[in-house]
């Protein structure tokens, strides 16, 4: 059946219970919510209808201030098209502390169209076993545990979201809405989840998976203050032909030492710093400014378009056109 046509309001049930991840909640929430309000403006019927449930009704702590409010118990008899369970941080004790979601997860799962086990969420599903033998994804940090608590769970670290029949599970945290906006491109096409998607001003398809990481968050994250200062100079002069001798320069170092410091600090080589730094800003510019290939290349320091080329198939597995493409929906 092809459900892009169908005009059915599909209900979708959220799994909540204490100390569950809020984001992973509200983002997918707030995608159904804005396809609902785009469908509205075309006066088209309402696409979602949305359903928070745990254990017990009323209000569920989150790991932040914010709770939400449970509207239903744990649901049997009228069940919905979509489910998603949310993660946790402590996920494994949460699963020990939750048996009744557990044995719910195992009873409901194969009944409804769609079940998805969002960031560590998926941990619920593996325990109830249904994940035996199948691909699964979940958050980069959970990977290894998921792999040695549940060694049939064919783990795999780097996607953004899996399927395997109606099973769906989800990388960390914000792939909670790339998860959502796949639902949305699957229940009504393409261009209303590319509506929602730059409603949100996020990809409907993103490039890459979730190990790879920004050189500005990398920057964030360094404790030495003169690396720190090294990465925030490459960072404002990206569009200079600067090399690993000139950041150790840079630095007061000789460059044996640089290179030895900088791997110690970064987790990376200063070369591959630098290379990340310049397609991060290549990527930015071939998200919001329409600048042909050869002027992205020549600001962001690549000598050439072929340079840049080698450097996104290398890092994020998509050429620049592609990467361009996918963000602007075409």
């Amino acid at each position: 059946m092809n459900d892009i046509e169908s005009t059915t309001c599909r209900t979708i049930d959220i799994v909540i219970y204490p100390d569950f991840k809020s984001f992973e909640a509200i983002g997918p929430m707030t995608v159904f919510t804005y396809a609902n309000k785009h469908l509205e403006a075309q006066e088209k019927p309402l696409g979602y209808r949305l359903r928070i449930i745990s254990t017990t009704v009323g209000p569920i702590t989150s790991d932040t201030l914010m709770s939400l409010h449970a509207s239903h118990p744990l649901i049997e008899s009228d069940l919905p098209h979509s489910v998603m369970i949310v993660g946790a941080h402590e996920i494994e004790r949460i699963v020990e502390e939750q048996p009744e979601i557990v044995e719910w997860t195992k009873r409901v799962a194969p009944k409804v169209p769609r079940f998805a086990g969002l960031c560590s969420g998926a941990f619920f599903l593996a325990e109830a076993g249904l994940l035996n033998d199948k691909r699964a994804t979940t958050h980069w940090r959970m990977a290894e545990v998921m792999q040695q608590k549940y060694p049939k769970v064919q783990v795999d670290i780097d996607s953004i979201f899996t399927q395997q029949g109606n099973l769906w599970t989800s990388a960390g945290v914000s792939a909670s809405v790339d998860l959502a906006l796949a639902f949305v491109e699957a229940d009504f096409g393409h261009e209303l989840a590319l509506q929602v998607a730059r409603d949100l001003v996020i990809f409907l398809k993103r490039p890459g998976g979730q190990s790879q990481f920004s050189a500005n968050l990398t920057s964030q994250m360094t404790q030495s203050s003169s690396m720190r200062a090294v990465q925030e100079w490459v960072l404002s002069n990206i569009d200079q032909k600067i090399s690993v001798p000139l950041m150790a320069e840079r630095a007061s170092m000789s460059l044996r030492h640089f290179t030895r410091t900088f791997h110690k600090e970064v987790k990376m080589r200063p070369s591959e710093f630098l290379e990340k730094a310049r397609i991060d800003m290549a990527r930015r510019l071939l998200s919001e400014s329409e600048l042909p290939m050869k002027s992205i290349a020549y600001k962001c320091g690549f000598s050439n378009t072929d340079q840049m080329r080698i450097g996104f198939r290398k890092y994020l597995s998509v050429t620049p056109k592609d990467y361009r493409d996918r963000f602007l929906g075409v």
